[in-house]
Parts: structure tokens; C-alpha cells; sequence
């Protein structure tokens, strides 16, 4: 990676974590829909990036949103559940095997549909994890799996429009 690509994820980053702590905390949609667009600094950085380094900002990512939110770990915790699961995820959704460590993974690169299911798919499980810890226990498992379901699909069009109107 260049420096100039390393300046460029770090703005993004940024961005994303700020955006989520000032303006996106406050949005939610029937009390069931949550917006959790920092998800998107994490799932949008390069995929040659080490294991090791993906993990740790992914749990650095959490964390900053746990202080901010107060949730004692619960971001950090879901974040990186996200983070491991990735690379399994993205070796399923990209269409030609051994071409998801030269893809880029964003709107661009990966085109709607193909983009749409994989932010998808991993802030499903990014809810999934955050909501259920939340709940700790199965007896709200219908309200917890609503919530999930409808934050997922909500962040999801949240972050496909923000790549909408980025570009690289």
C-alpha cells in the first residue's frame, strides 16, 4: 500500500467512526431499526491487510464506539466477530475463486449487487452478535432477531449510499 492509500483509508476511517458518534447514534426508526454505520470503516479496508492488524482495528474500532455509547465491549465484541468472519464470507460472495485478495472491496470495484450482499451479510452478523449479547438471553428472541434484521437492512442502505456518493 502507498501512503497516499493509507492516508485515504485513515480519512475514511474517520469519517465513518465521527459520522457515526455525532449524527447516526441518534438514528433510529421504530424503536427496532439502528444505524450502525462504523461497521463500514472496518468491512471497507483492504483485504491484504494481515489477520492480525484487521482484528486488532477492528476491536480498537469497537471500543471507541463502546466509550462513546457505553455499552462496556459489546461493539468491540461484535466488530470482531465481523472481522474473523470476513475472510470466509468474501471467499463465498466473490464470484471467481482466488480473486478476493485483488479486489477492492467497495461499490466501485465490486459492483451493486455483488457489494449489497456483502455489506449485508456482515452487518448481519455484526447485529446479530451486538444485539444478542445485548439481550443475553434467548427468552427475547424474537424482538432481538427484528431488531437485527431491520438494523442490518438499514445500515446496509446506509452504507451503499454513502459509497453512492464517495469515491476513490
Amino acid at each position: 500500500m502507498t501512503i497516499r492509500e493509507i492516508l485515504n483509508y485513515s480519512f475514511l476511517f474517520v469519517l465513518y467512526v465521527v459520522l457515526q458518534i455525532l449524527i447516526v447514534r441518534n438514528l433510529v426508526l421504530f424503536n427496532y431499526a439502528f444505524c450502525f454505520v462504523y461497521i463500514a470503516a472496518i468491512i471497507l479496508l483492504p483485504y491484504e491487510l494481515s489477520m492480525t492488524a484487521f482484528l486488532l482495528i477492528a476491536f480498537v474500532t469497537g471500543i471507541v464506539v463502546d466509550t462513546f455509547y457505553n455499552t462496556l465491549g459489546m461493539h468491540a465484541a461484535a466488530s470482531v466477530l465481523m472481522a474473523y468472519c470476513r475472510p470466509a464470507i468474501t471467499r463465498v460472495l466473490i464470484d471467481q475463486p482466488g480473486q478476493e485478495s485483488r479486489v477492492e472491496l467497495t461499490l466501485q470495484e465490486m459492483g451493486t449487487g455483488a457489494f449489497f450482499r456483502y455489506v449485508l451479510v456482515m452487518a448481519l452478523i455484526h447485529h446479530a452478535a451486538l444485539f444478542f449479547i445485548e439481550a443475553s438471553s434467548l427468552t427475547l428472541i424474537v424482538p432481538t432477531l427484528i431488531r437485527t434484521l431491520a438494523s442490518a437492512v438499514l445500515t446496509t442502505v446506509s452504507v451503499v449510499l454513502i459509497q453512492f456518493f464517495t469515491r476513490n
